[in-house]
């Protein structure tokens, strides 16, 4: 038998079908549901109900890795050339006969496709979702996070994903590749989010609520933050270092383990080896591990921090609540992937709460802005009566 081609289209129009096929249950449950709503109401459903799926999607991408099922189908978009393993059984069982516990199995190659069902079907909502922006901006101009350029940016970006999602097979979970990937899907869960927030705002008639600038500055910085060690985070998982540390607070005895820092961030290299051909050391694994773990410090300090600074904002409080539940859960979570030998479920709920994460701030970020009116203490070196009208 010849070697299974990297690309393979002949079912993409399958299961490009089957994705719309699966996409109408949602769809038609927001159209039952608003049937009587205006379009406003049904463009604020549709968007909430499509960033929830897309992060199910994520979470389940992140099962797919951690289970290593993501080259269960060695091809894309199909698993040999068919749109499910049901057409593939004799390729998967001869596959699996070679290398029992090899990448393909039969078990892998089903969720490696659900997942590409499920990516097709998010296509298809994000689709849905831009035509009825557009149809609503012709009756009535959308603005701000309600334009439909955002919606099409988002679709584009959808694109991009199955992009990264093609080359994670063909190139064999690069991890440089894996790790975008990643990040690409929390990104699309920040595109959603705005467009979310701001069809809600339309509906319920409520403004973004104006905050202190430094406020302001402290959720972009911790946002920023907050997105670098998640990609800290992927670059431990697509390397598979986690265990490279299995005590807490130090790691293998020490506080400052043997480590690589070289090897470690080579980013451009195949999964398990350098760009040399020779194999990454465990050093190289451990500073991995050990660079997110110290960065993680860092992050959750400046989390609380901005937790705190929120306090006496009404317009934040439930995005406070969600901040502090997560912080805690992914603190729960990053210290059972280290002392419990890295379970699958604790794996998870850590990707799957730092997604929650970004969504949350996102959130904070699209439902606030600057307040621009200055009070009278910042305002005292004006004359007295502006002074008097600025307060």
């Amino acid at each position: 038998m010849g070697e299974q081609p990297l690309y393979d289209l002949a079912p993409l129009l399958e299961l490009m079908a089957l994705g719309a096929v699966i996409a109408l249950a949602p769809l038609l449950w927001v159209w039952r549901r608003n049937r009587t709503a205006g379009s406003a109401r049904r463009l604020q459903a549709l968007g909430l109900l499509t960033l929830f799926l897309t992060f199910d999607l994520v979470m389940f991408g992140a099962f797919t890795r951690l289970t290593d099922s993501g080259l269960g189908c060695p091809d894309w978009p199909g698993c040999y050339g068919n749109s499910s393993p049901f057409g593939a059984t004799h390729e998967i069982a001869m596959a699996e006969a070679a290398m029992p516990t090899g990448p393909v199995t039969l078990s892998k190659a089903w969720v490696e496709m659900i997942h590409r069902y499920l990516a097709t079907m998010v296509g298809v909502l994000i689709i849905a979702l831009m035509v009825l922006a557009w149809r609503e901006h012709r009756k009535t101009p959308l603005q701000g996070m309600r334009h439909p350029a955002l919606a099409t940016f988002t679709l584009l970006w959808v694109l991009v994903q199955g992009a990264f999602g093609a080359l994670t097979v063909t190139m064999k979970l690069f991890p440089a590749i894996v790790t975008l990937h990643l990040l690409g899907g929390l990104f699309l869960l920040v595109l959603l989010c705005m467009q979310a927030v701001g069809h809600q705002q339309a509906v319920l008639r409520q403004p973004p609520a104006p905050i202190s600038a430094k406020l302001r500055a402290g959720l972009w910085a911790c946002f920023a933050l907050l997105f670098a060690q998640v990609a800290l985070g992927g670059w431990v998982s697509t390397n598979y270092a986690v265990l490279a540390c299995s005590s807490f607070p130090s790691c293998q005895g020490s506080y400052w383990p043997d480590m690589n820092f070289a090897q470690a961030f080579e980013l451009w290299r195949p999964l398990g080896m350098l760009s040399d051909g020779s194999h990454i050391s465990f050093a190289a694994l451990t500073a991995i591990h050990y660079v997110h773990r110290l960065a993680a410090y860092a992050v959750v300090a400046a989390m609380l921090a901005l937790v705190y600074a929120m306090r006496n904002q009404p317009a934040l409080h439930s995005q406070r609540r969600w901040l502090l539940g997560l912080i805690t859960l992914q603190f729960i979570t990053g210290l059972s992937n280290v002392v419990l030998d890295w379970p699958l479920v604790a794996a998870v709920l850590h990707t799957g709460g730092a997604a929650a994460l970004v969504t949350v701030m996102t959130w904070a970020l699209a439902a606030t802005r600057t307040d621009s009116v200055p009070t009278l203490q910042e305002d005292k070196n004006a004359p007295h009566g502006a002074r008097r009208v600025a307060a």
